[in-house]
């Protein structure tokens, strides 16, 4: 009989940490939660839940604080409106505010003190259980055409352990993230394995260009280290840290693997990237596309 290799687990779960204030966007988000802003036509927060349901994961937990009902309200029926464009013969704006509702099954459990991404992820532990699963941080959109979620599923799913997401960035920008140490696997171009990470590090003491971008899927073995780690830079429990201590141990769950990406990403909790992504997904919509590039055209012509 010939002797089978083990087959892990696929992802099918995706956990998306929507618990902060928003501050950076103050007075904007001071009653709106920061994932409901507009990007052209819908919430940043529906492109994170879309983007989830593409790569087959449809059971989505959402990681929740005070004021933001929004959220739940955004992704339910409302009848009353559905009503209204009906009676209107209005089809295909009913359409539109069913693709909020058709993403599969959303969760919901509130982080009840802000204590960090770490602190966020370890909330999720009793919905997702013993299996792998996905994290995507609402202020990071991907492009819709790019891959990179399946990708780092395949990974995962392959190797075992917890696989992150890197991009190159500009040398002063490695302060804002999380920093990788990485080196090649044998055999493949794909992924690299993350040998150490640093926490929003000094120039003169970052490991790489390459940054920690908010894109994971996770063992599980995750949420025994997070009970484990202290309190690190902010005074908050550092997701970082607890990817650290799986780099450097060994056995079932353990190990980091990343795929580097090379595609479109927009920080929208970031002032000018929610605006890059505002102008850049506008030029892509089906309806507005020609316009707005034909008047962007003629706006840069008279700078």
């Amino acid at each position: 009989m010939t002797e089978q290799t083990p087959t892990r687990p696929r992802t099918r779960k995706a956990v998306i940490p929507a618990a902060g204030l928003g501050t950076r966007f103050l007075p904007a988000t001071k009653a709106m939660p920061k994932e409901m802003l507009p990007v052209v036509d819908r919430p940043a927060i529906e492109y994170v839940v879309a983007e989830a349901r593409r790569a087959g994961l449809c059971d989505v937990l959402m990681i929740t604080g005070r004021n933001k009902r929004a959220l739940e309200d955004h992704f339910d029926r409302h009848p009353a409106l559905e009503a209204t464009l009906e009676r209107k013969g209005d089809q295909k704006r009913i359409d539109l505010i069913r693709e909020s509702d058709l993403v599969g099954d959303i969760h919901y459990v509130r982080q009840g003190a802000a204590l960090g991404l770490g602190h966020a992820v370890g909330c999720a532990r009793r919905h997702v259980g013993d299996q792998p699963f996905a994290v995507l941080l609402g202020d990071d959109l991907i492009g819709a055409d790019d891959d990179l979620l399946v990708r780092m599923i395949d990974a995962q799913e392959r190797l075992g352990g917890s696989v992150v997401a890197l991009m190159e960035v500009p040398e002063e920008a490695v302060s804002s993230y999380g920093v990788a140490a990485v080196e090649a696997v044998e055999g493949t171009d794909e992924v690299v394995r993350v040998t150490g990470l640093v926490e929003k590090p000094a120039r003169e003491d970052a490991p790489s260009r390459l940054a920690v971008i908010g894109r994971y899927v996770l063992s599980p073995a995750v949420f025994d280290v997070l009970e484990e780690t202290a309190p690190g830079r902010g005074g908050e429990i550092q997701l970082t840290d607890a990817l650290q201590t799986l780099a450097e141990g060994e056995g079932e769950g353990y190990g980091v693997h990343a795929v580097v990406f090379e595609g479109r990403r927009y920080d929208t909790g970031d002032k000018l990237g929610y605006l890059q992504a505002v102008v850049e997904l506008g030029v892509d919509h089906p309806e507005l596309g020609d316009d707005l590039r034909a008047w962007l055209k003629g706006f840069a012509a008279g700078l």
